[in-house]
């Protein structure tokens, strides 16, 4: 009878590549690293301590004229809302966090060439029903309606 080897302790086996074959990955895009680059900036303003807020309305203010309206407009719904809520930039967006953690934040359809403005919020946003909730939403214009139902959101995110 053969005599068996015991396995080597320690030894590494190559993980297999989970590339597709004959496609190559081809990175982040430009806007991607905008964004990347634009958190490293907001991470070291954050450590001077920077004005969130003034960040935010000057970020609001340099967005295109469809996307400006929107981001002044939910700017003032999310700060009657939920006063408690800090304005900070987030990856380039205006964002508004709890306690230095987003809770919500509008991303301008510029941003990633998209067609449609976004209103989100983060796993911090205390929006939990049942096991499918949604924490994005698409922004073409804000009407009562929306504005009610955004305000409505912002305060159940922050309760």
């Amino acid at each position: 009878m053969a005599e068996r080897k015991p396995a080597k302790k320690g030894t590494l086996k190559s993980a297999k590549s989970t590339r597709v074959i004959g496609k190559a990955s081809k990175g982040f895009t430009d806007e991607e690293k905008g964004a990347m680059r634009e958190r490293v900036k907001e991470l070291k303003a954050a450590a001077g301590n920077a004005d969130g807020e003034r960040d935010v309305l000057a970020k609001i203010a340099a967005m295109p004229a469809p996307d400006r309206a929107l981001g002044e407009r939910l700017h003032a719904i999310i700060k009657a809302s939920a006063p408690a809520l800090s304005p900070k930039l987030w990856y380039g967006m205006p964002a508004y966090a709890k306690d230095g953690k987003i809770v919500c934040f509008f991303q301008s359809a510029q941003k990633f060439s998209t067609r449609y403005a976004t209103f989100g919020f983060s796993d911090k946003a205390n929006l939990d029903e049942g096991a499918l909730w949604p924490v994005a939403f698409a922004l073409k214009e804000l009407t009562a309606a929306e504005a009610a139902r955004i305000g409505a959101l912002v305060k159940k995110a922050v309760s």
